[in-house]
């Protein structure tokens, strides 16, 4: 007779994002895994397979977090450009916050493995895809409803601001300071 979990696995991959977030694949031991989660080796083995696949589920668990949260505030900004800024001000509200100096997981898992993982690599370019595409939508709507000059096409647009939200991050664990931050998003919201 199998035996039942006596644990939440929503509650375990929280707690898997938040190590992995805070030290990497490489950085976190299989026993700090093992600390972290308050689980026998053998139930993450059993539930989760390996580290490896606990680090994707997750990745995985992050992107829908947080990514959708983006999504889904730019889907329902009235004001593209508003909807715009008001992402730029979250991350640099995180950024400002972020005492442990995180950085974005998505983004520290890019330059951690995404260069030699394929899975991790197809994870990153779909969060890359998915909110490159928000930007775009929001950025068209914007457009049509005369929010956002059409100068440039919305795609590139979208690149644009994706890769400057993804350079704030970076800049952010370098030590960019609340003024930097601003700069970065005055002079990108101008462009749009």
């Amino acid at each position: 007779m199998a035996r039942t979990k006596e644990f939440d696995t929503h509650d375990v991959l929280d707690k898997a994002v938040h190590l992995f977030w805070c030290k990497g694949y490489n950085g976190a031991s299989m026993q700090e895994v093992v600390d972290e989660l308050d689980l026998s080796r053998s139930s993450i083995y059993d539930t989760f397979g390996d580290k490896h696949q606990l680090y994707i589920e997750a990745l995985k668990k992050y992107r829908r977090d947080m990514t959708g949260l983006v999504v889904e505030t730019l889907r329902a900004s009235a004001d593209a450009k508003a909807g715009i800024k008001a992402i730029f001000d979250s991350n640099i509200h995180a950024c400002l916050n972020d005492h442990a100096n995180k950085g974005c997981f998505m983004v520290n898992s890019a330059v951690e493995l995404g260069p030699h993982d394929p899975e991790i690599a197809a994870l990153v370019k779909q969060n890359m895809h998915d909110m490159e595409a928000a930007f775009a939508e929001t950025i068209e709507r914007g457009q049509a409803a005369g929010q956002i000059a059409s100068t440039h096409d919305a795609k590139a647009l979208a690149r644009f601001l994706f890769n400057n939200i993804t350079g704030m991050w970076v800049a952010s664990k370098s030590g960019i300071d609340k003024q930097g931050l601003e700069d970065i998003m005055h002079i990108a919201l101008s462009v749009i």
